[in-house]
């Protein structure tokens, strides 16, 4: 059984997806330090033929607190961002679907960061016919104080998994005997190079997921989920 094991990103980026595809179960790390300069709560979008950002504001906290202690702010406006995207995108070919989709995700009544998050994924997944299990860190009986390749381990273990993928960017954090020596093989996705046309703008790479959606038919995209190379 494959387990992939990520913390929750504002409509991520396209390997996000993949690494969930490419899995049996996935979870998604609730009780982890939300950290103000990642990209939990921002991403970047197409505007104007350049790449721009669009941010889930917070309200204010210590940086020492985890994602599932953080609360949207009361500013959070969905409409206004909707309008955002509706301003770069509605000449794009898939425009009228997602936005209805974007819509339902946007107007999610939660004002706890990590749940509003959560649902987002999910929607997408459902939207993608994406049928992992998606499950929730803190909901799992480890000793949530490990850290690293411990907690991973521990994690893996907890749920049975035979494999591990990591995204290509944690090469250098995990030792792959360190896990076979658990009985854990450990894999890491590479995405391959992707494509597709922008209205007429040279191509962006590696912008939100809404980005490829709104170019992109599902089927199309269930082709590019495919898109990677495990190492």
């Amino acid at each position: 059984m494959k387990l992939g094991i990520m913390q929750p990103y504002f409509f991520p980026y396209i390997g996000y997806f993949q690494l969930i595809n490419a899995v049996d179960k996935f979870i998604i790390y609730d009780n982890i330090k939300y950290t103000k300069k990642g990209w939990i709560n921002r991403n970047r979008f197409l505007q104007n033929g350049c790449d721009s950002i669009f941010t889930l504001p917070l309200k204010k906290g210590s940086e020492q607190l985890n994602i599932v202690e953080r609360q949207i702010s009361d500013d959070f406006n969905p409409i206004k961002l909707l309008s955002v995207f509706k301003g770069s995108y509605l000449k794009a070919p898939y425009y009228k679907e997602v936005s209805v989709l974007l819509e339902v995700i946007m107007r999610y009544e939660h004002d706890n960061l990590f749940h509003y998050l959560h649902n987002s994924i999910s929607k997408i997944c459902e939207y993608l016919e994406i049928d992992t299990e998606i499950m929730i860190s803190s909901e799992l009986d480890v000793d949530h104080s490990l850290v690293s390749s411990q907690r991973v381990l521990a994690l893996c273990e907890c749920v049975g998994a035979t494999a591990y993928i990591n995204p290509i960017g944690g090469v250098d954090l995990y030792d792959k005997s360190h896990f076979l020596n658990r009985g854990i093989e450990l894999g890491f996705l590479e995405t391959n190079p992707i494509h597709y046309p922008q209205f007429k703008d040279p191509f962006l790479s590696s912008l939100s997921i809404i980005d490829v959606l709104m170019f992109n038919s599902k089927g199309s995209i269930n082709e590019l989920l495919g898109e990677y190379q495990l190492k």
